[in-house]
């Protein structure tokens, strides 16, 4: 197995850098498919002055990608500014370089993550004789007095969420940046890193269940995922599109032979959520049969997609209550085998009732040689 993905989630490795005190940015974790882009969501309102946004992001686990909100931080030390983390391609991985605290903002992939994430820099607030001031036109800061105004141009359309490679962003550190990067940093703190744990205990937040589209985007404080606080995404990003239609695809000038070591999710379905669309079911006979059988399939189909959610709502319930036990990894295994199992008894079930409705099928009767 590559040394690349010696450590298997992000959480773990942001827990480690947390402990070690690691004094610059990390590479945590490395993984063959493509992150998601970014979806679209409104900022909550930041709770006090001393806080600052930290953008959302889609991290990685052994499930696949989750989406970890955006959150206001209470900023760990006087002149300090969030250095986000981000996704690159190199070496035929995508490796996630985790974000750090600073006196200077460094390099980001060039990731627009708005809200004064541009993709260079921060233009949503500064540190003037130990206070912070909050750029408005970039922030939801009704509530603090230390503001200014300072217009930012957005232009985030596709929201790509990655550097490099097929499809990424082509950025490239400044001198500013990598002097930066120089700098003495603090990791993320204990509340980013309990954040993260939270966010990839909860399954809505997963791709597999989101589709892009998280209902939990922000939160006014980290680990907070309910009340007024929370906020929905509004929507995917418009070039959203599902893992098995990503692929890592070659960096330029990197070795094309790269390409076939990405990865996509396993073929055997998991979850109801992660079984393919139904197919379109085929032609009938004549108009009075086929509307008979068009209304037997469409019941068919109809019970078939109840069972589906019904199977995936009881699987979700048994994720949320090993996430409250904080159930071992032993367990979670354990209970995702037999999700699995119950999956494919679904699928095998739906399938032989879809076999058996189509024999009833109505065919095309052969019209009669001329003579």
């Amino acid at each position: 197995m590559r040394k690349s993905i010696a450590v298997r989630t992000l959480l773990f490795a942001l827990l480690l850098l947390a402990v070690s005190g690691t004094a610059s940015a990390g590479i945590i974790l490395s993984i063959g498919i493509a992150p998601p882009p970014l979806p679209v969501y409104d900022q909550p309102l930041c709770p006090a002055e001393g806080y600052m946004w930290t953008p959302g992001y889609w991290a990685y686990a052994d499930e696949g990608y989750f989406w970890v909100p955006g959150t206001w931080v209470l900023i760990p030390e006087p002149g300090y500014l969030w250095t986000p983390g981000y996704w690159g391609w190199g070496d035929g991985l995508f490796v996630f370089h985790t974000g750090y605290w600073g006196p200077h903002i460094g390099f980001y992939g060039g990731v627009n993550y708005g809200f004064g994430y541009g993709g260079v820099g921060y233009a949503g607030g500064y540190w003037n004789n130990g206070a912070f001031f909050y750029n408005r036109s970039v922030n939801n800061v009704t509530n603090i007095t230390n503001v200014y105004n300072k217009t930012v141009i957005v232009n985030n359309t596709e929201r790509v969420s990655y550097n490099g490679g097929s499809g990424g962003i082509e950025a490239r550190p400044t001198a500013e940046e990598e002097a930066a990067s120089r700098d003495r940093h603090i990791p993320p703190t204990s509340t980013q890193t309990s954040h993260v744990q939270t966010a990839s205990s909860n399954r809505q937040l997963y791709e597999s269940v989101n589709h892009g589209k998280p209902a939990i985007a922000a939160t006014a404080k980290p680990g907070e995922f309910t009340g007024h606080g929370a906020v929905a995404a509004k929507a995917a990003a418009p070039s959203y599109k599902p893992a098995t239609a990503r692929s890592a695809g070659p960096a330029r000038g990197a070795n094309p032979a790269a390409e076939n070591r990405t990865t996509e999710r396993p073929a055997t379905a998991v979850h109801p959520n992660d079984l393919p669309p139904r197919p379109a079911s085929p032609s009938a006979g004549n108009a009075s049969s086929n509307q008979k059988y068009q209304q037997q399939q469409q019941k068919l189909n109809a019970r078939q997609d109840q069972e589906r959610q019904k199977l995936q709502q009881s699987q979700e319930k048994e994720h949320q209550q090993l996430a409250q036990k904080k159930a071992p990894e032993a367990a979670k295994q354990q209970v995702e085998q037999k999700h699995q199992q119950q999956t494919q008894n679904l699928q095998q079930r739906h399938t032989q009732q879809q076999q058996q409705l189509q024999k009833q099928a109505p065919r095309n009767e052969p019209k009669p040689k001329e003579k």
